[in-house]
């Protein structure tokens, strides 16, 4: 199987499956000298690992990362970093059923990749969904974890906004109420609608989907290119990339379609620190491809997991009809653990921008450019 690898400096190649012995990712281009650590990526794992609530499935991994190549430990100071070579991670599946899917062995879940993968590899995993499993996305946490030590002083935060059709109300958001409550929502009134509601989709056996919001601060001025790496194109490539996304925006996305252009333009005036201040971000901190210095700001919409207790209607892989329901731990609202991916597949596209702008042209031109000589 091919295309296993994204980015171009900073290279992510993910491997394993869901119900196999591990899974991980090799990173390659991270540049020498950064300290690195397991304890610096465990915490994003942490977040996005399953079995932490009753709103997510209960499988039970610890998603403990080792660091299998690429850092050295200077003997003289004790200090773990990154030697420029590959970084192997690797993350041990602990907590497999397999037995959840044989009834469904030789069936397509409705709305699940097992269909496509079988017609295009002749290969039905039925365990879990194999590669196409969201356990997949557990390596580019990790992965992201490095990426973000890449830029200096990048920030890069995520939140739930909606489920199902409830949305967060935007004058309550509040960054720290995202790590008090299950959903990584800023609104913590809403925290309690979302609650009651996902309540009712699990017992009724049946999922929801999600809208996540990433927003990244700290982005140098001048990321990307006018035509065929455009940052926005390689967040949304890399957003849609993760496992049951089926819409991402940029900036204030298709609501744009609705402004005049007036309203659209981020108008520009000169800051007190001698620099471009911008008095709006429709554009959610990119123009023509390349960043603005603004946040980025990119929201992606998650379907509702395949895997109900409902019957549906489907075909087996010998063209029989047949009806099915996927039994086992799964989640009513796989957006919820999609928070922690969509902010390390932003962090990876930046890491991956940022060294391709320091390849390219070194350092940034000074602003402001030389006056124009008087007439």
């Amino acid at each position: 199987m091919s295309f296993n690898t994204f980015g171009h400096m900073f290279r992510v190649t993910t491997f394993g499956e869901s119900h196999g012995p591990a899974l991980g990712c090799v990173v390659d281009g991270c540049p020498p000298r950064i300290a690195l650590t397991e304890a610096d990526i465990q915490p994003f794992l942490d977040r996005r690992r399953p079995g932490q609530s009753r709103f997510t499935t209960q499988r039970q991994e610890p998603d403990a990362v080792r660091i299998l190549s690429g850092v050295f430990a200077d003997p003289a100071t004790g200090e773990q970093v990154t030697t420029g070579t590959p970084i192997t991670l690797m993350i041990e599946n602990v907590d497999q059923r397999s037995k959840d899917y044989s009834a469904i062995a030789n069936a397509y879940r409705p709305g699940h990749a097992g269909y496509t993968y079988d017609v295009k590899y002749g290969v039905h995993d039925y365990r879990g969904g194999g590669r196409a499993s969201a356990r997949e996305t557990a390596a580019r946490v990790a992965a992201g974890a490095i990426a973000r030590k890449i830029v200096p002083g990048l920030n890069v935060r995520a939140a739930l906004i909606q489920i199902g059709p409830h949305k967060i109300d935007r004058d309550r958001w509040d960054w720290d109420e995202v790590t008090r409550n299950p959903f990584f929502t800023p609104d913590a009134e809403m925290a309690k609608t979302f609650a009651d509601y996902l309540d009712g989709v699990r017992k009724n056996g049946s999922s929801v989907g999600a809208v996540i919001e990433v927003i990244a601060v700290g982005v140098p001025a001048g990321l990307g290119a006018p035509v065929y790496a455009k940052l926005d194109a390689d967040l949304a490539g890399a957003l849609m990339g993760i496992n049951a996304v089926k819409g991402v925006e940029i900036g204030d996305g298709f609501a744009a379609a609705m402004l005049s252009g007036e309203d659209n333009a981020d108008e520009m005036r000169m800051g007190n620190d001698g620099q471009p201040l911008f008095l709006s971000n429709h554009a959610g901190g990119i123009l023509g491809g390349i960043s603005t210095g603004q946040p980025v700001v990119a929201r992606f919409a998650v379907k509702p997991t395949s895997s109900i207790l409902h019957p549906r209607r489907t075909v087996d892989r010998y063209g029989t009809e047949t009806e099915l329901i996927t039994k086992g731990r799964h989640d009513p609202c796989v957006g919820i653990r999609a928070v922690p991916v969509g902010e390390a597949m932003v962090a990876c596209v930046i890491a991956d921008h940022y060294l391709r702008q320091r390849g390219q042209v070194g350092e940034a031109p000074e602003w402001p450019f030389p006056k124009q000589p008087s007439a």
